[in-house]
């Protein structure tokens, strides 16, 4: 994978897109030496295009055309439109300044296939190699722009990381995407529980439907408590781009109050998130307590 010169309006308009797009990310990266952002910048917009492909296709043919667009330009087979495009030149130039992988980074593309059909998650283990793929390689990526080194316990922490993460986000979207028929909630889980994929379409908060989403929340727990575990060993220069793990918990926090409504939305209000994000940028190694 070869860089190409990413413009001054290029970085900008990555840091405008993950601004928008990914506000915790964006406080995090403020966290974070000044020479590293643009990378960061990069790699968060690049995760921002991929991650509303459906949004912007509408429909799947269009959206794996889209997908394999960025396939090829990180492979290399698109040089000349990559250039032009403003996120591909700032990332293909982060990959080659920090030594990215392409082949996690088009993992993550193939991944988010997932995203633009509305077949159901089937199994928990199917779950979390999404989420793995996707949340807990960002964080691989993001950690490596910080500090290549000791990479084993970097890759550790944000496989469990990532996953947390990923679980919390997709609990917090559930009323969304229940609402257009997609299901990230596996179905072996709502089969141990006596639920249905029509109880979320429905919009039937059942119990069963109720207890399936507990059990998501505990899974979400047990990886944030292993990755706790990671973080005290991990190399401080990486622990920045984890910030925005500290949200998890206060995020399942709220989905636990009584009376619990699954296809309300579970909002916190922005000046808290980003409360906690400062309070874990002062104690970092806490954050995932």
């Amino acid at each position: 994978m070869t860089g190409v010169p990413a413009t001054e309006d290029a970085l900008a308009h990555c840091e405008r897109l993950v601004r928008q797009a990914d506000r915790d990310r964006f406080l995090a990266t403020l966290f974070v030496p000044s020479e590293h952002r643009p990378a960061l910048f990069a790699l968060y917009a690049f995760n921002a295009e991929i991650a509303r492909v459906r949004d912007i296709a509408r429909e799947p043919l269009p959206g794996e055309v889209r997908l394999q667009w960025w396939r090829e330009a990180l492979s290399g087979e698109r040089r000349e439109e990559a250039s032009a495009n403003p996120i591909a030149a700032a990332l293909l130039g982060a990959a080659e300044r920090y030594g990215l992988p392409a082949q996690t980074l088009i993992d993550l593309i193939d991944a988010r296939i997932f995203d633009v059909y509305d077949d159901p998650m089937q199994t928990l283990a199917e779950l979390e190699s999404y989420a793995a793929k996707t949340s807990s390689a960002l964080f691989a990526l993001a950690a490596q722009i910080l500090h290549r080194s000791d990479t084993a316990k970097a890759e550790k922490l944000s496989l469990h990381a990532g996953i947390a993460y990923a679980i919390a986000g997709l609990l917090r979207a559930f009323p969304w995407h229940a609402s257009r028929r997609q299901l990230y909630v596996p179905i072996e889980i709502l089969q141990r529980h006596g639920a249905q994929a029509e109880d979320a379409f429905a919009g039937k908060a059942a119990p069963g439907l109720q207890a399936a989403l507990a059990e998501m929340r505990l899974h979400a727990r047990g990886h944030l408590a292993a990755a706790n575990d990671f973080m005290v060993a991990a190399p401080a220069a990486i622990l920045p781009v984890f910030l925005p793990v500290a949200l998890v918990r206060p995020a399942l926090q709220r989905m636990e109050r009584s009376p619990y409504d699954p296809f309300a939305p579970v909002e916190i209000p922005q000046w808290r998130r980003q409360w906690a994000l400062w309070r874990a940028a002062r104690k970092p190694r806490e954050m995932a307590r």
